[in-house]
């Protein structure tokens, strides 16, 4: 399994591309769809399944042109369906938690609601695809319509307990360094928000 990282928009949003057997997993495609058409032509690589961390615009900005050249849906938490902008029939809903299989990988998806109320991670193998719940040193915000800070906190504690060798990839380049990518151990260690919600949750409470 490989995985590229496009930082594309005015907002340093990432999509992410994850190859395997020749086939691709495109995760939050956005905005520049001809950097993403680019790579994949460069890579000889098929894409097979669209996943979207949640519905906000700036995550599935002209993610229609790619759905329809490639022929296929984007999946999408039914929870956040209520305010996607991509046409119905460009959109496959599921509820969460649930299992995919494409390109030879399993599929985990992890409901964690916050940001939005059909927010999800998406986990595959020791990589988790985090969307706008957790960035590096910071996480998303909730103070927009449908967020709920009592539903991120949840969220941010059940992604604390995971194993701490957990890639994260997140849904901006808004951290240091390498702004989009850690571990669950780092942020552990750096990340406030992250380090709250394992050892004191009601602190937390007062930070969002």
């Amino acid at each position: 399994m490989k995985i590229y990282t496009l930082m594309l928009g005015p907002m340093s949003n990432c999509t992410y591309i994850v190859e395997n057997e020749g086939q691709a997993i495109l995760i939050d495609p956005s905005w520049d769809m001809a950097a993403i058409y680019k790579l994949l032509e460069n890579k000889s690589l098929k894409p097979v399944a669209v996943f979207f961390t949640h519905a906000h615009q700036d995550h599935m900005t002209n993610a229609d042109q790619l759905l329809k050249k490639y022929g296929l849906k984007g999946y999408l938490e039914e929870k956040d369906e209520t305010f996607c902008e991509l046409p119905n029939n460009l959109i496959e809903t599921y509820k969460a938690p649930k299992e995919f299989k494409f390109a030879g990988l399993n599929i985990e998806v992890l409901l964690t609601p916050g940001h939005t109320r059909g927010s999800v991670c998406i986990k595959i193998d020791n990589v988790l695809f985090t969307g706008d719940t957790l960035f590096v040193n910071s996480v998303g915000r909730t103070d927009l319509p449908g967020a709920n800070p009592d539903n991120l906190i949840q969220s941010l504690t059940m992604l604390a307990g995971l194993p701490q060798d957990t890639v994260i990839y997140s849904g901006h380049s808004y951290g240091i360094n390498d702004g989009f990518k850690s571990t669950i151990k780092q942020e552990l260690a750096t990340n406030p928000y992250l380090k709250m919600a394992k050892e004191n949750p009601k602190i937390l409470e007062d930070m969002l």
